[in-house]
């Protein structure tokens, strides 16, 4: 006998349940939902060798930057100097060694510059309130000693500017007040005065520890008396650490071009294969073209034609381009253009304000990269522009089904009570055809 009639009486009901959409759901997931996904981790990716290549264009600018003209400081890779010194009465600073002239420069120190010291008596009693000492004078200041500690004296002579006291302990009890003038030289010496002074003992000429002087040297044989033991000549900052004679010897320093150069070309060797591989078939990167043109933009410099005449080029001072991009360095013909031809080294890589060389006008070419209207603004901010509108349809897709299946829910659930309902039904027709048969 049949079971049931088109599944009624069956169980039919239980098989429309939320297992059953769960998988429906997750089927059309898979058409609707997950491209967008796999867009975002395409993306995400893509962010990452860009971000990649975008450092080594900075890296790449760093290298670059020793050839510009308007280099921060002002001192390109062809201005470098270099120092040697002798003797230890001096030591040699300089904020900008290449603007320093070349040559040697000789220092001797005759004397250095000292503060003015005074020391008082000796004093046992520190605690007491002074009466009776009258006023001291130091320069145009006037101190009143009346019903002062000795402690208190110091500070308020220490609130002025150019002078300095402390309370210092010499002995078991024993203690003197110390006046030093703030800075060193002549024009900083203590007048001190008043009838404090000779009561504290500041007038007796074994008090005055030491007299205020003059740094005397000679640089070059020109004589210097300065307040300082550090004074500065044409650049060249000297400090002077006792008597004696130093001297500093100033030359080019040509060592550093070859090296820059040399790491010009391993910075832009680096960037030409991570762009080589950014753009492969197997790249996540979908702006293919976009990062092909950085390089353009470089080898459109690279193979310009520099110098006042605009007969100076890239490749006639022993660099070499071959047929994979990169470029190596001839360092014999490199050297010897050093040695040979400075000056159309410099006008090739530096160039003037009137005729730019190659190293200012790459650095101009990096700069506009990152800015608003470059390549590299104008593909970072594509991505970011194809990461929201991708968010916002993935976003909507979800939306969208989450709506369909929840719909889709409640009629199972309203299609699960009527089946149930038919199914009670049949149930008692099969018990009455049952019953009519077996009789």
């Amino acid at each position: 006998m049949a079971e049931g009639v088109l599944g009624l009486g069956s169980g039919q009901a239980a098989s429309l349940n939320n297992d059953l959409i769960d998988k429906l759901k997750t089927a059309e997931r898979k058409s609707t939902v997950e491209p967008f996904e796999t867009s975002l981790e395409d993306l995400t990716l893509e962010k990452e060798v860009f971000a990649t290549v975008s450092s080594k264009v900075t890296d790449l600018l760093s290298a670059i930057k020793p050839f510009d003209l308007f280099v921060t400081g002002g001192a390109t890779v062809f201005d470098q100097k270099s120092a040697t010194t002798s003797g230890d009465s001096v030591t040699f600073d300089a904020a900008d060694v290449s603007a320093l002239n070349k040559g040697v420069t000789t220092v001797n120190i005759i004397s250095l510059a000292q503060k003015d010291v005074y020391q008082s008596n000796e004093i046992t009693d520190i605690e007491t309130a002074l009466t009776g000492l009258g006023d001291l004078t130091i320069g145009s200041e006037t101190f009143t000693t009346e019903g002062k500690t000795y402690k208190e004296l110091a500070s308020e002579i220490n609130a002025k500017s150019g002078m300095n006291a402390s309370l210092e302990q010499v002995g078991t009890d024993k203690y003197r007040l110390v006046l030093k003038s703030e800075e060193s030289g002549l024009d900083n010496a203590l007048v001190i005065g008043g009838a404090a002074s000779n009561t504290l003992g500041f007038d007796v000429v074994a008090n005055h520890t030491l007299s205020a002087k003059n740094l005397e040297a000679e640089v070059d044989g020109v004589a210097y008396s300065v307040s300082t033991n550090n004074f500065t000549v044409d650049g060249l900052k000297i400090s002077a650490a006792k008597e004696g004679v130093s001297s500093i010897n100033i030359v080019e320093d040509n060592t550093s071009i070859t090296t820059a150069m040399e790491n010009f070309i391993t910075n832009y060797n680096e960037l030409v294969t991570m762009i080589a591989d950014a753009t492969d078939a197997d790249s996540p990167i979908s702006d293919k073209s976009g990062l092909r043109d950085i390089l353009t933009q470089i080898k459109d410099k690279l193979f310009g034609s520099y110098g006042a005449s605009n007969d100076k080029s890239f490749f006639n001072f022993g660099l070499e381009l071959d047929e994979s991009g990169t470029l190596s360095l001839d360092t014999t013909i490199f050297n010897k253009a050093i040695e040979d031809d400075m000056d159309g080294l410099k006008d090739l890589f530096v160039g003037t304000a009137e005729n730019e060389g190659l190293g200012t006008q790459l650095k101009s070419v990096f700069d506009e990269m990152s800015f608003t209207s470059g390549i590299l603004s104008i593909l970072e901010d594509s991505m970011t522009s194809r990461e929201a509108t991708l968010n916002e349809e993935k976003e909507k897709a979800e939306e969208t089904l989450n709506s369909k299946y929840e719909q889709l829910s409640l009629q199972f659930a309203s299609y699960n009570t009527i089946i149930t309902q038919f199914e009670s039904s049949f149930s008692g027709l099969k018990l009455l055809i049952e019953e009519s048969t077996s009789s």
